[in-house]
């Protein structure tokens, strides 16, 4: 496999593990400051249930594959990557920090705010568990009204609620041993739902109050988000996967057989479909072929959905941020994009709901291979790993002097060796030898005086 190494350190390496597939995303900011794609790589995956690694092998296999075919489209070598990490071991919780400062009239700055972040990370937590992201909710000042950003303020009291999101930590070193296994190095871990959040939702529906439904293969996760802050984080043990052995079961079929039905037929409203039609399989080893009333198909697909959704109501009851979801709800992730699901979302909760697809305008050059759902948790990671990246900054090169500006010439006592009208050798300025000889002798005695030779 040919791939070039290149000396770019703000390229980097987007890796969604999912529990259907694995997407490897390679991007770079360009001179606007925006996402460019360089190439991805996609392959399946039967390692990983609901978030978690239960075959490091198999998942390892996965990861190779992707990152083998990024490195084919991008011509890049990969060598460390960004990590999604998802899953029903996902928890959070909210902590109160308070910061006392000693001179009350110094200005608050982002230092401060940092200390007060670190803090966090020495909260106790349950056995096994490990702080993923601490993110501050909004800040008071000796007790004033709260603000989103209190740097240059004063005050004695800085005191921040946090939105902290915890990982177990046997569950990520799995997923690290896989990756490893893989022949690349983990460069950090991102939250998926906070990576598709910024993937697909606009500053005015974070602003408005927005709830975020990502329906993966193993998990849906559900986030929150409140005057342009995450608010709530949750992660229910249902996916798209379970839909595929509803109809498995339900129509007598092989997965692979319910997989695709669910996906060219299916729908999540029965009431949408015709009753007389009829979608023929073939049969097995000779078999007549089967019917299957399509019909049928929706209500076993709608009666799964409908339980999903009641999930995802109480989740946003138990948030508390039930009447201030402004902007509604946005689906995303590859289970979005069942037919009519967006209808049966608006039916079963209240409230109003589109499709989430990747952004166009936080893309350079955006390629429609990525206007779909399932490329939106990876392009989110991809953008938040951008973030995190150090500039790489040009060497400035310094002006270069002239020989007069070394010398501290004039320019008339410099010489002209050659006129370009004549073509005749000339000399102009009899004076400058003069004054190159005088300032070499001010050098040499200058430096003998400040270096005396002590043995003679």
């Amino acid at each position: 496999m040919e791939t070039t190494l290149n000396p770019n350190p703000e390229i980097v390496v987007a890796l969604n593990i999912g529990s259907n597939k694995v997407l490897a995303i390679v991007g770079k900011k360009n001179i606007l400051g925006k996402m460019e794609i360089l190439g991805s790589g996609k392959a399946p995956c039967d390692g990983v249930v609901r978030g978690v690694v239960t075959n490091i092998d198999k998942t390892a296999k996965a990861i190779g594959d992707a990152i083998d075919l990024a490195e084919k489209k991008s011509k890049q070598l990969i060598e460390t990557v960004f990590v999604g990490i998802a899953g029903d071991h996902i928890k959070s919780m909210h902590h109160q920090g308070v910061l006392y400062r000693d001179d009350p009239k110094k200005e608050i700055t982002q230092e401060d705010i940092d200390r007060l972040s670190q803090d966090m990370y020495k909260i106790p937590l349950a056995h096994g568990d490990k702080i993923l992201h601490v993110l501050p909710q909004e800040f008071l000042v000796d007790h004033n009204d709260p603000c989103m950003d209190p740097i240059g303020m004063s005050g004695s009291r800085l005191e921040s609620n946090f939105h902290i999101i915890t990982a177990n930590s046997d569950a990520l070193e799995n997923l690290m041993r896989a990756v490893d296994k893989a022949g690349v190095t983990v460069s950090g871990f991102i939250l998926e739902s906070l990576a598709t959040a910024d993937a697909v939702l606009s500053k005015e529906e974070k602003a408005g109050g927005v709830v975020l439904v990502d329906m993966g293969g193993g998990t849906t996760e559900v986030s929150i988000h409140l005057e342009g802050i995450i608010r709530y984080t949750s992660v229910i043990p249902l996916g798209s996967n379970v839909i595929t052995k509803d109809i498995k079961v339900g129509c007598s079929v092989l997965p692979e057989q319910a997989e695709k039905l669910k996906v060219r037929f299916g729908s999540a409203l029965a009431d949408e479909i015709v009753d007389n039609r009829v979608i023929t399989i073939p049969g097995l080893m000779g078999r007549e072929p089967k019917e299957i009333s399509e019909k049928n198909l929706a209500r076993i697909i709608q009666s799964r959905v409908e339980e999903l959704f009641e999930y995802v109501m109480w989740e946003i009851r138990r948030s508390g941020f039930e009447n201030s979801l402004i902007a509604g709800m946005v689906l995303t992730g590859g289970g979005s994009k069942l037919r009519d699901i967006e209808l049966l979302a608006e039916l079963q909760t209240g409230l109003s709901t589109r499709i989430g697809e990747p952004l166009e305008n936080k893309i350079s050059l955006f390629d429609q291979e990525y206007a779909h759902p399932s490329y939106a948790t990876a392009i989110g990671i991809l953008s938040d790993a951008l973030k995190r990246v150090t500039p790489h900054l040009p060497v400035e090169i310094p002006e270069r002097k002239t020989t007069a500006e070394i010398m501290d010439l004039e320019e008339d006592d410099l010489p002209v060796f050659a006129e370009a009208e004549t073509g005749t050798i000339k000399q102009k300025g009899n004076g400058w030898i003069e004054k190159v000889n005088s300032r070499i002798k001010e050098t040499i005695h200058g430096f003998f005086k400040e270096n005396p030779d002590n043995e003679f």
